[in-house]
């Protein structure tokens, strides 16, 4: 791949989030944000301008992309990406220091939700709903946008799925990759849409009810209220959010499938089944720890189960903080930060898959300690499944866990204490936003120093490309030829 095929691809996606700018944009006609425009409006001229000559210029030229080229295209769009959404935020003001205005667009991106700013109700509203789009944008993959978008490219899509979208197995459910991303995409706007109708219907007005719907189907957790959806007091409110993270968390290959009559699918999907009976298992626990400290179930039962979808899908929104509910509580709540989301949804964290598989693997090894001559193999949406595919979860876990030892090492030498640091580490390559101690739900990131906020900006992407999309880059194998 040439350094101009390169361009050409990075300049297209970034051209395609450039248009996106039009929904801050309108929104600071709609509320006279005058000197707003300018941070939105001349990126947005040069990237479309840019965007167009690389297009024109090679639009007879086909791209092949080589394994390595994908990592690559992948890598530098997530960057350049983040780079291109932190402008609005650094030109216009709002944050006028550029590190924190390129954290909180690398939080947006991947979906992290993890602010540093205080006041988030003195922002101007297109600055708001910007930082919410981002979400939006990354939830369902910038990338996969550009493949829906951008059949003309002539680019091998699927591999550049691959190399973005989460999971241990990736493919598609369709013949044709562009159709798949548009399909996605399809699914991704419509919930985004019913949602926006619903929290109008409880009483949010448009604009919020647009806001806080691209943070929770992309899973982001940024919101327009200091006290994230808790200062809204809405049991509606509240329980449509709780759905809504729920079903954001769900692989979404599983809505085509019921979109198009493949109920089996769904019945026979391992991770699914896990995920559902996870979340049973852990709002129970937690709604009764919550008892004494809430006085009735119903209110107990309200704000467990929200906190327990936004920490589980990654979300990060607020509607109490657990740092002062009971210890069985908090420690329910620290667990979930180990699990994530499905597959193919769009939250972070291991994923609840690779723990079926790590469960099922344990169980066949104490199964051939009863009976050493027994062939075992662990079984996955009622199929035999691939044997490399625990060699897989494997790796994976093994590199999560050491990028976590090393991201806790760099906050405690940035003086946070174990348990901030720690817990930091989980939310920022598991995407969660809030963790624990100084990094609690009713606090920000704006207090650590720039050297850490770029480690944990790095650990954000790392965690949002599944590790070896950012890591790959660190292995002097990957320059040999």
């Amino acid at each position: 791949m040439t350094l101009f095929s390169l361009l050409r691809i990075e300049f297209s996606i970034i051209g395609i989030i450039a248009v996106t700018y039009i929904f801050p944009v309108i929104a600071a006609l709609c509320y006279k944000e005058y000197s707003v425009l300018p941070a939105f409006l001349i990126p947005m001229a040069a990237a479309v301008l840019i965007a167009l000559v690389f297009f024109i210029t090679g639009r007879k030229k086909k791209i092949a992309l080589s394994t390595r080229g994908a990592f690559v295209v992948v890598a530098f769009a997530w960057i350049l990406a983040s780079v291109f959404g932190s402008l609005p935020f650094y030109l216009s003001g709002a944050i006028p220091y550029y590190i924190d205005a390129l954290w909180e667009s690398v939080s947006g991106f991947t979906t992290t939700g993890a602010t540093i700013l205080s006041e988030i109700e003195n922002l101007p509203k297109s600055i708001s709903l910007w930082r919410a789009e981002t979400h939006w944008l990354g939830g369902m993959g910038i990338v996969a946008l550009t493949v829906a978008l951008f059949p003309l490219l002539g680019v091998g899509g699927f591999q550049l799925i691959k190399a973005e979208t989460t999971g241990p197995e990736k493919g598609k459910f369709t013949p044709k990759i562009t159709t798949t991303a548009k399909a996605l995409w399809t699914i991704y706007i419509l919930f985004t849409c019913l949602q926006v109708l619903l929290l109008k219907i409880a009483g949010m007005s448009f604009y919020d009810a647009v806001l806080h719907s691209f943070s929770t189907v992309g899973t982001g957790g940024f919101s327009s209220k200091n006290a994230s959806i808790g200062a809204y007091n809405s049991v509606a409110i509240d329980a449509i959010c709780t759905v809504f993270m729920f079903l954001a968390g769900i692989n979404f290959s599983l809505y085509f499938y019921l979109l198009t009559g493949k109920i089996q699918g769904i019945r026979e999907n391992t991770e699914f089944k896990a995920y559902v009976t996870l979340i049973f298992i852990f709002v129970l626990g937690i709604t009764f720890a919550n008892l004494q400290h809430y006085g009735g179930f119903l209110t107990s039962l309200r704000y467990s189960s929200f906190q327990t979808a936004t920490i589980i899908s990654t979300t990060g929104f607020a509607t109490a903080d657990y740092t002062f509910w009971p210890h069985l509580s908090q420690a329910l709540i620290f667990f979930l930060f180990f699990i994530g989301g499905c597959s193919g949804s769009t939250s972070g964290g291991i994923k609840v898959i690779r723990w079926v598989v790590f469960a099922k693997q344990a169980n066949n090894e104490f199964l051939k300690t009863l009976h050493p001559h027994g062939v075992f193999s662990i079984r996955l949406n009622n199929r035999a499944g691939r044997k490399d595919i625990v060699f897989n979860v494997a790796a994976f876990m093994t590199l999560y866990f050491m990028l976590l030892a090393l991201t806790t090492i760099f906050g405690t030498a940035a003086n946070l204490d174990l348990t901030t640091a720690f817990t930091g580490s989980l939310s920022m390559v598991g995407n969660v936003g809030p963790a624990f101690g100084l990094l609690g739900p009713s606090c920000n990131y704006g207090f650590l120093p720039s050297p850490l906020k770029c480690w944990y900006m790095f650990a954000m992407l790392a965690g949002r490309l599944e590790l070896y999309t950012m890591i790959i880059f660190f292995f002097p194998d990957f320059y040999n030829k």
